[in-house]
């Protein structure tokens, strides 16, 4: 590796480093939250499940805002226009505020039929409904926050969402533990992750607007910039529907699992959770290149942004193949963290195995699909998701599945060929290099 080389690796980890710390703290603030969901009954935990996989689609809305703002404001700061990558950030968040008051309102008039749809038990709903009202009808703090940490992180700045994500949790727990001490029960869990996201919202917006005399980005006195607005949404919109393919093709996927049985159904989750800890580098790494070949680009150097992009992928690919080793050496003693039950840890075991071998492409489609949202070129990566979570993961681990009955290894069996097939599409895709010339 050359110097240069080692001075992008130092960049990337740099930006990446608090991300991945950020991430950590998202996961564990999910995890608190079902830790005092527990301490009340288990149809909480279940009404805190089927609220979080009807917010997983609002936030392919947000996802939709925040990738745009973020690819445009780099963009501009490649080329050092402030003013204009400050009108994008104003325009981000008006966009926030419009469809987070719109997701709210259809959230506090349809509840009972949104609710419905997920299939929730009498129970279930019984905790369900206060906890969703007081959680998606104000969920413009949550589409703001998503929003405002991207801006930091177009500017490089990505130690400000990882210390209000970290406040966010110690906030979040003492007030569980204060409202449910209070008796509040699920409307407690929910007021207390509410209250939180409201607090870590306001911190953003007075950071982002106090942080940088050369950011003009008061919203007072706002007046709309159709190409801005045509530049944020043009690169969104595909990001947000990605999104949101994944999140209906997960929805398939798991009634699929379910039809399995329960060991199945149980096996897979605690898989797919103890996998899911591996993506939290590759996600921290594939948002540094994001930014890093946005404002590469702006400053007109496609040299810069491929380089960057592969020692980005090199370090994440290290990264996650030591996980896979990891993975596979100790599966035992992971599934013996979730289950005693002798069937469920071997099918657990046999889920770790076989995906520790993945890794490599793990890392390298988080890295390109990066690499070609962070230049603008937000299409391709929606096309690719639709075939591997559709046709591959879906259709193929179907038929591996059920039709040639291999059970819960053929649907891990799809996984693996979805995730192999997409990173070998999106590489092709950055190495001809259509990215280059995408204008904003």
């Amino acid at each position: 590796m050359n110097d240069k080389s080692k001075n992008y690796l130092k960049i990337i980890v740099f930006l990446a480093f608090p991300i991945i710390i950020e991430n950590i703290f998202q996961t564990l603030l999910g995890t608190t939250d079902t830790y005092f969901a527990g301490k009340l009954n288990d149809n909480a935990i279940a009404a805190i499940g089927v609220t979080n996989l009807i917010m997983n689609i609002f936030i392919a809305f947000y996802t939709a805002i925040s990738v745009g703002a973020s690819t445009v404001i780099s963009r501009f700061i490649g080329r050092n226009d402030n003013q204009k990558a400050g009108d994008a950030i104003k325009h981000s968040i008006i966009l926030g505020m419009l469809i987070g008051t719109v997701i709210g309102v259809i959230s506090l008039i349809f509840y009972k039929p949104i609710l419905q749809i997920s299939g929730a038990t009498e129970e279930v709903m019984e905790y369900a409904i206060p906890y969703y009202i007081i959680v998606a009808v104000p969920s413009i703090f949550l589409c703001l926050t998503q929003i405002l940490s991207s801006c930091f992180r177009a500017r490089k700045d990505t130690k400000t969402p990882m210390l209000a994500t970290g406040v966010s949790n110690i906030l979040n727990i003492i007030l569980n533990i204060l409202f449910i001490n209070l008796g509040l029960g699920i409307a407690g869990l929910a007021l207390a992750t509410t209250i939180s996201r409201i607090i870590i919202t306001i911190f953003l917006y007075y950071k982002l607007i106090h942080q940088d005399s050369s950011f003009k980005i008061k919203l007072r006195g706002f007046k709309i910039n159709h190409e801005i607005l045509r530049s944020i949404s043009t690169i969104g919109i595909p990001a947000g529907i990605e999104k949101l393919i994944m999140r209906i093709g997960q929805l398939v996927y798991n009634g699929m699992i379910i039809s399995l049985g329960t060991a199945s159904y149980v096996a897979h989750n605690i898989g797919g959770s103890i996998e899911g800890y591996s993506y939290i580098p590759a996600f921290g790494f594939g948002m540094a290149t994001a930014t890093l070949v946005g404002i590469s680009l702006g400053e007109n150097d496609v040299n810069k942004a491929k380089k960057i992009t592969f020692v980005s992928n090199w370090i994440t690919t290290v990264i996650m193949v030591f996980i896979g080793i990891l993975f596979y050496i100790f599966a035992p003693q992971l599934a013996s963290i979730f289950t005693d039950t002798i069937e469920i840890k071997e099918k657990v075991v046999m889920v770790l195995r076989l995906i520790a071998f993945f890794q490599p492409f793990a890392a390298l489609t988080q890295i390109m699909t990066s690499a070609l949202q962070g230049a603008g070129d937000t299409k391709f990566p929606m096309y690719a998701t639709l075939i591997g979570i559709w046709v591959i993961r879906v259709g193929i681990g179907y038929l591996l599945a059920v039709t040639f009955n291999l059970g819960l290894f053929g649907v891990w069996c799809g996984y693996a060929m979805d995730i192999t097939i997409r990173g070998i599409l999106l590489l092709i895709r950055f190495l001809r290099g259509k990215w280059q010339k995408i204008m904003i």
